[in-house]
């Protein structure tokens, strides 16, 4: 399949920062293709510098076939991007801003604007400074729909969208998909690119840490379970669990046993297949047993940290990395 997107080995560096580290990854023609990444992982840089908005330090990028570097005005036309940080001229109307993208973007068909304004539930007559945050968010959401671009670049687009909002945002990126769009978004929100996206690149300070399906992520996502068996000493139990460790993955983690019950009670971690867990404890009297859906939010939060550094220690450099680079990349971009 062709690709609508192809980034190789992109560096970008801030004076002293470097804020991406040959980031490379290809996004298929008719594909909903997610970055997701913690703040201040590279995510709006990326999409900058695909955009040539900022310029890479190195590497290069292809977007609709055509070098970044030479993005003119008939390939920009063939693009929706609605940017992390969106900034609106506030004296006018909704409606009037957008007749304004619209005679910079192209052909609009007749009474599509309208159409997203009302799933949206957009007042387009309001001036554009008396709107809250959310209606400014649908209206920069119409702005990069409202064409039909062949791609779409949506950075953080249900920011500031109440719940309903956002399932009517995802609803719009299906159908892109299916008209044989091309939708590539970030977002911190993970369930938000597990309903979406096709395949998921995943960002941490500025590396690519690894590309997958949603479907593969699920496969490795971690399970909790929760049983309860009668007939069975908790030392005896937590052995059955404790013997699955390197064959089905499992990691016990409690093992009581209910007072006042012959009953023990076990929970667990489950990373690996689950027929040789249920083979395991087929034998027993069971009275409950609870396996959850894989958790892909659990998962993907492990990727975000480094091997050896803690959470804290992880987000407190990132924060420190952020600043300095969001002032960095505002001075350039000026």
């Amino acid at each position: 399949m062709d690709a609508a997107i192809e980034a190789v080995e992109i560096t970008k560096h801030f004076g002293s920062t470097q804020a991406l580290h040959g980031v490379t990854f290809t996004v298929p023609r008719g594909s909903v293709f997610g970055v997701i990444g913690p703040n201040g992982a590279g995510k709006t840089t990326t999409m900058r510098a695909l955009l040539d908005i900022i310029r890479p330090s190195s590497g290069h990028a292809t977007v609709l076939g055509t070098d970044s570097r030479n993005a003119g005005p008939e390939l920009r036309r063939r693009i929706g991007f609605l940017p992390g940080e969106l900034i609106l001229e506030g004296r006018i109307t909704g409606r009037k801003l957008l007749q304004h993208y619209a005679d910079i973007s192209g052909p609009v068909r007749t009474g599509h604007i309208d159409e997203l304004a009302e799933r949206f539930h957009l007042d387009l007559g309001q001036p554009v400074r008396k709107l809250s945050r959310g209606n400014k968010q649908k209206l920069g959401i119409v702005q990069a729909f409202m064409h039909e671009p062949e791609l779409l670049v949506l950075d953080e687009p249900t920011s500031g969208l109440d719940p309903l909002m956002q399932q009517e945002f995802l609803l719009l990126v299906k159908e892109a998909r299916d008209a044989g769009q091309t939708v590539f978004l970030s977002s911190h929100v993970i369930s938000e690119i597990q309903q979406a996206a096709d395949e998921v690149a995943i960002l941490r300070d500025g590396r690519i840490i690894t590309v997958a399906s949603v479907e593969a992520l699920r496969q490795t996502a971690v399970r909790h379970l929760r049983m309860t068996a009668t007939g069975i000493r908790p030392a005896d139990l937590a052995g059955l669990l404790g013997g699955l460790a390197g064959m089905a993955g499992l990691v016990c983690t409690a093992v009581t046993s209910q007072t006042g019950a012959a009953a023990t009670e076990a929970t667990a971690t489950l990373e690996g297949a689950i027929q040789p867990f249920i083979q395991a404890v087929s034998t027993l009297s069971l009275t409950d047993l609870v396996l959850e859906e894989p958790d892909l939010e659990e998962s993907v939060l492990a990727l975000y940290t480094a091997p050896g550094e803690s959470a804290e220690s992880h987000r407190a450099a990132r924060a420190t990395r952020k600043v300095r680079g969001t002032r960095a990349e505002r001075k350039e971009s000026k």
